[in-house]
């Protein structure tokens, strides 16, 4: 059902659908970001959509939403604190995202991307604490681009099975960052061995 949703905006309205729902997720849209920007790399490789402005448009929407989630808590968010703080399942969010900027800073921008309604919550709790603009840009739009190109290319691969795929990755996208980040560090760590392996060879072969 909200899969089709999306498509009949996207329909619709065309590029400017991709924007829009990614920023009205945070008034309750029922569309994973995920779904939305993998629909955006699955349209633009079939043809129907351009890559380059389907692309920009998706990342622009993710900015977009987190700037407007930082810009609430940072003019806003001490009237707003305690009223969220006493709805159950917002302030168990915000209880966990202020956790991630405890222990990681400005990072937890980028770890909460992640997360599903956290990714949301976050740059309120950043505002709120009165990170500078300055430091919350560094953080936030460049992971927002990574985040934006990972799932725009793997909605380029997976085709009609966008749905299923965004579905699993909703559920358990923690677990699937954690092996492609494990995958890719023992990637990059056997060809820092073999490279350093072959400057070994290469080095003993000059002084024979």
């Amino acid at each position: 059902m909200a899969y089709d949703l999306l498509l009949s905006f996207i329909e619709q309205l065309g590029y400017a659908a991709l924007f829009l729902v990614l920023c009205l997720g945070l008034i309750g849209l029922p569309i994973p970001n995920e779904a939305v920007v993998m629909t955006g790399g699955a349209l633009a490789s079939a043809g129907v959509l351009s890559p380059v402005p389907a692309f920009i448009m998706t990342c622009l929407g993710i900015c977009s939403a987190m700037t407007f989630g930082y810009s609430i808590g940072r003019f806003a968010g001490v009237k707003l604190s305690d009223w969220f703080r006493s709805k159950k399942n917002i302030g168990a969010f915000i209880e966990r995202s202020e956790e991630l900027s405890e222990k990681f800073g400005g990072y937890a921008i980028s770890i909460s991307l992640c997360l599903p309604f956290l990714r949301h919550v976050t740059p309120y709790v950043m505002g709120m604490n009165k990170m500078k603009f300055g430091r919350f840009a560094m953080f936030a739009y460049p992971s927002a681009f990574v985040w934006t190109m990972i799932y725009f290319v793997i909605g380029s691969f997976v085709g009609d099975q966008v749905q299923q795929i965004a579905d699993m990755i909703y559920r358990y996208g923690i677990w699937i960052l954690a092996a492609l980040a494990a995958a890719a560090a023992g990637y990059f760590v056997y060809r820092g061995l073999k490279s350093r392996g072959k400057e070994k060879t290469s080095s003993v072969e000059r002084h024979m």
